[in-house]
């Protein structure tokens, strides 16, 4: 087959769905999270009838209905892949991961798709308890399609319960063990902590924004960039902890992952280092510039100083993962936890002082860390793909085997129209979600007429936004 822009089919299959499931990724890890607060923003006001929980949940709602209807329009896109570009995957394997990809729709999707307009539009139609239980299911329905998908992504990490058939099939043989492979327990705490955290910053930085404007009398304001530290400071600790579990997992079932992560070319029997930052050359097999602590890597992976770790000389050279892509997406994503971290120790510091409204540096740079959850998952998911290249099924099946016979040209051209499509259409969903942001919630909202749904308040907030923001900065 011939190559399209010095690239093979392969690679260019890889690189379109590794681009439409970044940008896919981006919206889950947000509704995951952003349904979970929704319920508490409800469950509060029913509790409490205090307006501005209201208030804050119309104004939220709108964004998640926009980034709910885009995350199924790239699901559905990302999916028909695996028939156009991975068919010999999607044919071995699919006895394996057809009826669980099938469980997801069955239970989570159509949950979700259940109780949505009920949630959107249905407070005053259904009755408020009916209204907090379909909120409340939307929130169940994505935590349970994240199972779904991450069981199904930990099967092709840590495979297991299955047999292989006289016609080169990947046949189901124990359900439990496929469902609830070694890696699954670890890899979904893993993923919902990061949606929530997500979420979190996200919210935090709109009403750091708000509050660096002068809106610090606003109660909605006030109490969503409360909540939001709040999360920060317990759950970033919280998922660094997972995140170090993750990878004592990972040690154990996927060492060249590990390797590749830490950047070890050699194996080292008596006590690894911790490499800070590096250039790795695998050419070379080795990392120039290093900045390293001895040992130190050995402590944290084995809990010994001695602790013997295997390096990528543990394998042949064509088994080994594109190290620097592992080892620099890898700091990315631990960089941004400890970040996140600081921002939840820095908010409790400025609690405790009575200072959360007005630390103009603390908002400041909870602005700024705003969209990094976003930049960490997608961090996190390039390592743990590319980690388990060569492998599609880690072990047992190659990539290079699973592709359609395509010509590089089809690829490359249904690639580039990918590349327009999504950067013109979600790019004007971006877009407008962030105008939605930049105006703050308002009373108005919260008095609007009980059937409006969402999409109304929408309209509204754009009609009234400029002669709002200003009342709001008087």
């Amino acid at each position: 087959m011939q190559d399209f822009l010095g690239l093979d089919a392969v690679t260019l299959a890889r690189i379109q769905f590794g681009f439409t499931v970044s940008f896919h990724f981006i919206f889950p890890s947000f509704t995951i999270g952003l349904a979970s607060y929704l319920a508490v923003l409800n469950a509060l006001w029913l509790k409490t009838r205090d307006e501005t929980y209201l208030r804050l949940f119309r104004y939220w709602v709108k964004i998640f209905a926009i980034v709910f209807a885009m995350g199924v329009v790239s699901g559905i896109v990302m999916s028909y892949q695996f028939g156009t570009n991975w068919s010999v995957f999607s044919d071995k394997a699919g006895p394996v991961i057809g009826p669980l990809m099938a469980y997801e729709v069955l239970t989570a999707f159509f949950l979700e798709a259940g109780f949505l307009g009920i949630m959107l539009f249905g407070r005053s139609k259904v009755g408020e308890g009916l209204h907090m239980f379909a909120t409340a299911m939307v929130a169940v329905g994505t935590a349970i399609s994240a199972t779904w998908i991450l069981s199904v992504n930990s099967w092709m990490q840590t495979p297991q319960g299955f047999t292989i058939g006289e016609n080169g099939q990947y046949l189901p043989a124990d359900w439990m063990q496929i469902i609830f492979n070694p890696s699954f327990p670890y890899r979904l705490a893993h993923a919902l902590t990061a949606s929530y955290l997500t979420t979190a910053l996200v919210v935090g930085g709109v009403g750091a924004w708000h509050l660096l404007r002068g809106r610090s009398r606003n109660t909605g304001v006030r109490v969503m960039f409360s909540m939001a530290m709040w999360m920060a400071a317990v759950v970033a600790p919280l998922q660094i902890f997972i995140g170090d579990q993750h990878g004592l997992n990972t040690l154990e079932h996927q060492p060249m992952k590990v390797a590749a992560m830490e950047g070890h070319f050699e194996s080292h029997p008596d006590g690894a280092p911790l490499i800070l930052f590096g250039l790795p050359d695998q050419d070379a097999q080795t990392v120039r510039y290093k900045i390293e602590v001895p040992k130190l890597s050995s402590l944290i992976l084995t809990h010994s100083w001695d602790g013997a770790l295997s390096g990528l000389d543990a394998v042949p050279r064509d088994q080994q993962p594109p190290v620097a892509i592992v080892f620099w997406s890898f700091r990315i994503m631990v960089g941004l936890g400890f970040l996140m971290m600081g921002v939840g120790l820095w908010s409790l510091w400025a609690r405790w002082r009575g200072t959360l409204y007005d630390a103009r540096w603390l908002h400041r740079l909870a602005v700024v860390m705003g969209p990094s959850g976003f930049v960490a998952v997608i961090a996190g998911w390039i390592t743990t793909e590319v980690g388990r290249q060569p492998w599609v099924i880690y072990g047992h099946l190659a990539t290079a085997d699973s592709h359609s016979p395509l010509d590089a040209a089809a690829v490359g051209t249904s690639l580039i129209a990918f590349v327009v499509v999504y950067f013109l259409l979600f790019g004007s969903g971006v877009a407008y979600i962030l105008r939605l942001m930049s105006k703050p919630p308002e009373p108005r909202e919260a008095r609007l007429k009980d059937g409006a749904g969402p999409m109304h308040a929408a309209g509204l907030g754009a009609v009234h936004g400029e002669s709002s923001e200003r009342g709001t900065a008087q």
